[in-house]
């Protein structure tokens, strides 16, 4: 009996705890699950929370853009986004779409000036290239506007914008921003030049000036390039006021040209080393390359020349060893002679001089430059430039005409044509019969010695006499076809004279700017034609100007006629 009770006593105890456990269990399970959906709880008001600040935070960002958007705009609100494609033009000055035209002019942009627009390049997504050169090939420039005849969706970049927020190595398509901004006109500006020869130039401050023309502005970082003839400079914009982005447009600005730096000035080669009368230098030329030199003419050596008493010599000492230069000089502003670009030049093999005296029309004070030209090989020179003394030479000449005119009773010569004594006239022609002969090319009629006769040769083309030796030079110098940058393919003598009269890329001094610049193809207007002004006078020439004497405005090129008309002045 009490077995059984116990028995019974002990399942209702396990029973009882089976129960316990049940429920404890049960009782951890939903305040496990209670737990769970708190933290839920939490977390979605969390996401809410922040995503109730970021949007905040977006439509603060986006309303201080907005604000900073209208006061750079003067309360002109325009903003882009487009696709970057390349054309070729000069300045600054890019392309948009039409509806861009009709945005801006619904906001009264074209009532406040000038356009000028900021554009910055749009970085891709998931890009991880953030080497220093990608860093400097994205950067913000400013821009004025051409014309609203770009395709939609697309903007049209002229290559000084597009080297200025890109490298210049890619011509793949970019998306770029494009904001309205106002900008300050420009008081001060400070460049560097990229290579040494820019302060070389001739008036450089007014060819810059000429360049700028072509832009509406100006950003600090910029890279600036500047043409002269053949010639290219990049200058780098340093520093700028009173802004870092300012408008060229319509306003002086004062320029500090500062010097390169030292790597570029060892890697230039055109450079203009100076020269001092009396005092040689010394160097070594390669073959095709040039070494270019300066010296000045003051008033008193020019008075000396001009009266005939002295003359300017141009002197090379070369040291063969089988190489041979050219000499090549030239009258400023033409700066760097070159093989069809010069004044005066000399072909001789070795050693040669230039001799420029009074008897030449082109010789005034002034600045010269010096080109010495690697022919063939490396040649090792010696240059100078002296004042020679021309009055011993003169009486020297003077003499032997004097003696020659007593002579009174000669004889021809029947072999070198000469008047000899007619004492001596039989001696000296059996001994010039045998050892002289007389070229028998048409036109030459020279006397030569035996021996020396199988190295005397004319050319075929122009039949100049020469050396045997001398022959090889002149054939490439003169009659080897070259080609001229504007394409036109001549002889040396006929692209001598294309390159100073008929070629458009040749340099001139501007009527109405004053300044050298290309001559370009022929002007456009009949009547520009008519006066003689080339494709860069007829457009510089339609800019206007006050008269002096009315104060009406007047186009430069019709400046004389309205004097004349009106003003009845010659």
């Amino acid at each position: 009996m009490d077995f059984e009770l116990r028995r019974a006593r002990e399942k209702l105890q396990k029973e009882q705890k089976e129960r316990k456990d049940k429920a404890k269990l049960k009782a951890d399970r939903e305040k496990k699950a209670k737990e769970q959906a708190q933290k839920q709880r939490e977390a979605i008001e969390a996401a809410q929370r922040s995503r109730r600040l970021d949007a905040a935070e977006a439509q603060l960002k986006a309303d201080q853009l907005t604000e900073e958007s209208l006061l750079a705009g003067r309360g002109i609100m325009f903003y882009r986004l487009l696709e970057a494609v390349p054309f070729q033009g000069n300045g600054d000055k890019i392309k948009l779409p039409p509806s861009c035209f009709n945005e801006l002019s619904d906001q009264g942009a074209f009532d406040k000036g000038p356009l000028y627009f900021q554009l910055s390049p749009v970085k891709e997504e998931g890009s991880l290239n953030t080497n220093a050169a990608d860093q400097e090939s994205h950067r913000t420039t400013h821009s004025g506007v051409l014309e609203f005849t770009a395709e939609e969706g697309f903007v049209g970049l002229p290559p000084h914008v597009w080297q200025n927020l890109f490298a210049t190595d890619t011509l793949t398509s970019h998306m770029i921003e494009i904001r309205y901004a106002w900008l300050p006109k420009g008081t001060y500006a400070k460049l560097q030049p990229d290579r040494v020869g820019f302060s070389d130039l001739p008036n450089h401050k007014a060819i810059l000036e000429t360049s700028l023309r072509q832009h509406a502005t100006l950003s600090q970082d910029d890279l600036f390039t500047v043409n002269y003839g053949e010639l290219t400079y990049k200058l780098r914009v340093l520093e700028l006021k009173p802004s870092t982005s300012v408008s060229v447009l319509e306003t002086d600005i004062e320029v500090d040209i500062i010097s390169p730096d030292s790597a570029a000035e060892q890697s230039e080669k055109n450079v203009l080393k100076p020269l001092t009368f009396g005092e040689p230098d010394s160097g070594i030329v390669d073959e095709g390359n040039y070494m270019y030199y300066k010296f000045s003419v003051d008033n008193n050596i020019w008075e000396i020349v001009s009266s005939g008493a002295a003359r300017v010599e141009v002197r090379i000492d070369a040291e063969t060893d089988g190489g041979d230069t050219d000499l090549y000089v030239s009258r400023h502003p033409l700066i760097f002679p070159t093989q069809h670009q010069h004044e005066w030049s000399s072909y001789d093999i070795g050693s040669k001089a230039l001799i420029i005296a009074s008897t030449d029309k082109n010789f005034t004070a002034g600045t010269y430059s010096i080109g010495i030209y690697g022919f063939k090989g490396k040649t090792k020179y010696h240059v100078s430039v002296s004042v020679q003394d021309d009055c011993n030479r003169t009486v020297g000449q003077q003499a032997v005409s004097s003696s020659s005119s007593t002579e009174m009773d000669t004889v021809e010569c029947r072999n070198c044509k000469r008047h000899i004594p007619s004492r001596t006239i039989s001696l000296h022609e059996a001994y010039c019969s045998r050892h002289n002969v007389v070229c028998q090319h048409a036109g030459c009629g020279v006397v030569l010695r035996v021996e020396e006769a199988k190295n005397h040769v004319h050319c075929d083309k122009c039949g100049q006499a020469f050396q045997q030796g001398e022959m090889e030079k002149h054939m490439k110098v003169f009659h080897e076809p070259v080609r001229c940058p504007c394409g036109i393919v001549l002889e040396k003598e006929q692209m001598v004279q294309h390159q100073a009269s008929a070629c458009p890329l040749r340099l001139i001094v501007c009527r109405f700017c004053g300044d050298m610049v290309q001559a370009g193809s022929s002007a456009a207007d009949a009547r520009d034609r008519m006066r003689g002004l080339c494709e860069h006078e007829g457009v510089c020439g339609s800019r206007t100007a006050p008269c002096d004497s009315c104060g009406r405005s007047v186009m430069l090129k019709d400046m004389d006629i309205h004097h004349i008309a009106v003003h009845q002045k010659n």
